[in-house]
C-alpha cells in the first residue's frame, strides 16, 4: 500500500458534543435523514436535494455517537472523493481535528489498483475513520463498521455489491443506509424497495421545495426536455425498462471510470492501435457528437468524445478532418441524413470511402447499427466513461413494434439532445464491424494517351 497524499487539519476544538448545532444548517427533511435511530435506511431522492450532503453528516453523527468506524461506498473513484471531500467540510465546520489520507490499493484478484480514501479522527473522538471507496466488492471485503452505498442504483457490480457489504453490518449493531436516484427497475436499489427490514424515505423535487430548498421545478423540467428523465431524476420514479433499447443494466458494466470524457486529439494521433469514429452531425438545436474508439483485441475502448453545438459545418470540418487523417484512423461512418450529408459528402470526397463511410439512417440501417452497439455491451466488449449525460442518452433510445412486426428505434425527448451520442456510438461500431481491407496507395508516372485510342 502506498500513500500518494496526507493532509492533517487542526482546529481549536474538539468536542463532538458541537454536531447539535451543525444540524441547524439543514432542511426539515434532512434533519429527519440524519437523526433516524433504525439499523437499515432506503433513501430514493431526487437529484438536487442535498443527498451526499446529507448521507456524509449522517455518518459523521452516528459515528460519533456509536464510535464505529464509517465505510462510505460510492459508484465510482470521482464520486467517491466527491463525497470523502463532504466529509472534510463537514468537520472543518464542525471545528473537529482529522487526518485525511489516500492510498493506492493493488487487487491481486483483478491486477487493478483502487483509490482507498480515509479521514480518522483523534483517540479523544474514538479514532474513528472514515474510508471512503469505490464501487468494487473485492475492496469492501475485510472492514467493519457501518455502511453507506451512495448512487447505489448506478454502482455497476450491484449485486456483487451487495453481497460483500451486507456481511460487514451484521455484526454489532451495524448500520447500513442506501441513497439513489432511481435508475430502472433492474439492480439491486429496486428490489430492496419491497424489503420490509429498511425504513424507506422518498423525497421528490416537489418535496424538496416544499421542504424549503430554493428550486425552480419548472425551470428544471423545461430544462432537461425529457419527461421520462424528468419523472426519473426529480420525480424518483422507477422507469420500467422494458422499452429501453440499451436498459441501466447493460450500460453499467461497460464503464471504466480510468477513461476521460473529452477526447484529447494530442493522445489520439499518437495511438498505436487502430481506432474507430462515429459522428452523428447536427447544426443548431442539437450536438454534433464526435466519438473516437480504439480497437484492443476484441475490446473498443472509448478515447472520448467531442461535442459541438451551434457551430458551423466549417468549423466541424475544422475539427474532424485532422483526426479523419491520422494515420490509425481506420474507418469513421458518418451520419448522411438530411444536415449530415454534406459533410459526409465531403468526408467522402476527401478521405475515400473505404476509410470513410455515409450512412443513410433508413430503419434498416439503424437498427443493424444500434444491433451490433447493442450485441458488444451484451458481451461487455466495449468501454465507456462512467458519465450521466452519456448514461442517459444511451438508455434514451426505446424500441416499439410496429403492426407489421417490425422493431422501430426512437428517442422520445422533447428537448436538447436527440440520442446524439448514443447514435455517434452506434456508428462507431458500425465501422468497426467488418472493415474494408485498408487500401495502400500505387505510385507511378500517370498514364498519357499515345493517341492510339482510349484506355
Amino acid at each position: 500500500m502506498m500513500a500518494t497524499a496526507v493532509k492533517s487539519l487542526r482546529k481549536k476544538s474538539t468536542n463532538p458534543a458541537i454536531a447539535p448545532g451543525a444540524i441547524d444548517f439543514f432542511k426539515p427533511r434532512q434533519k429527519a435523514a440524519i437523526n433516524k435511530e433504525s439499523r437499515f435506511n432506503h433513501f430514493r431522492w431526487s437529484r438536487q436535494t442535498g443527498k451526499s450532503t446529507t448521507a456524509a453528516f449522517r455518518r459523521i453523527v452516528r459515528g460519533l455517537r456509536r464510535k464505529r468506524n464509517q465505510i462510505l461506498m460510492s459508484a465510482s473513484a470521482a464520486q467517491s472523493r466527491e463525497l470523502m471531500g463532504k466529509v472534510k467540510t463537514h468537520l472543518k465546520a464542525m471545528n473537529l481535528i482529522f487526518e485525511a489520507t489516500e492510498s493506492d490499493h493493488p487487487n491481486p484478484l483483478d491486477g487493478m489498483t483502487y483509490k482507498v480514501m480515509e479521514i480518522t479522527l483523534p483517540e479523544s473522538l474514538g479514532g474513528i475513520r472514515f474510508i471512503g471507496l469505490s464501487s468494487n466488492p473485492d475492496t469492501a471485503r475485510g472492514y467493519t463498521g457501518d455502511v453507506t452505498l451512495d448512487e447505489f442504483a448506478i454502482h455497476k457490480d450491484h449485486r456483487e455489491i451487495w453481497a460483500a457489504v451486507f456481511p460487514i453490518v451484521t455484526r454489532n449493531d451495524g448500520e447500513l443506509d442506501v441513497w439513489s436516484t432511481p435508475k430502472g427497475k433492474n439492480n439491486t436499489f429496486y428490489t430492496l424497495e419491497s424489503n420490509k427490514l429498511f425504513t424507506h424515505d422518498v423525497q421528490t423535487i416537489y418535496d424538496a421545495i416544499a421542504d424549503g430548498h430554493d428550486l425552480d421545478a419548472e425551470a428544471l423540467r423545461q430544462g432537461i426536455g425529457d419527461s421520462d428523465l424528468w419523472d426519473q431524476e426529480y420525480g424518483c420514479k422507477y422507469i420500467d425498462e422494458a422499452f429501453a433499447f440499451l436498459p441501466y443494466d447493460l450500460i453499467l458494466p461497460c464503464e471504466d471510470e480510468k477513461l476521460p470524457r473529452e477526447l484529447d486529439v494530442e493522445a489520439l494521433s499518437r495511438c498505436t492501435n487502430s481506432f474507430y469514429v462515429g459522428v452523428d452531425v447536427a447544426r443548431t438545436k442539437n450536438f454534433t457528437v464526435i466519438w473516437a474508439f480504439e480497437s484492443i483485441g476484441s475490446m473498443l475502448i472509448s478515447r472520448g468524445l467531442i461535442e459541438l453545438q451551434g457551430k458551423s459545418f466549417d468549423d466541424q470540418r475544422a475539427v474532424l478532418w485532422p483526426i479523419l487523417s491520422m494515420r490509425n484512423m481506420h474507418r469513421c461512418a458518418i451520419d448522411a441524413t438530411g444536415l449530415g450529408m454534406d459533410m459526409a459528402e465531403g468526408a467522402v470526397k476527401k478521405f475515400g470511402d473505404w476509410a470513410v463511410e455515409a450512412c443513410t439512417f433508413t430503419p434498416k440501417f439503424k437498427d443493424t447499427a444500434a444491433g451490433r452497439m447493442r450485441v458488444r455491451f451484451d458481451d461487455r466488449i466495449i468501454r465507456i466513461p462512467p458519465c450521466e449525460i452519456i448514461r442517459n442518452d444511451l438508455h434514451s433510445v426505446l424500441k416499439t413494434v410496429t403492426t407489421a412486426g417490425n422493431i422501430r428505434l426512437f428517442a422520445p425527448v422533447e428537448g436538447g439532445s436527440h440520442a446524439d451520442r448514443f447514435w455517434a456510438c452506434a456508428l462507431a461500431c458500425h465501422a468497426a464491424s467488418d472493415p474494408p481491407p485498408k487500401i495502400e496507395g500505387i505510385f507511378g508516372d500517370p498514364l498519357v494517351n499515345d493517341g492510339w485510342g482510349d484506355f
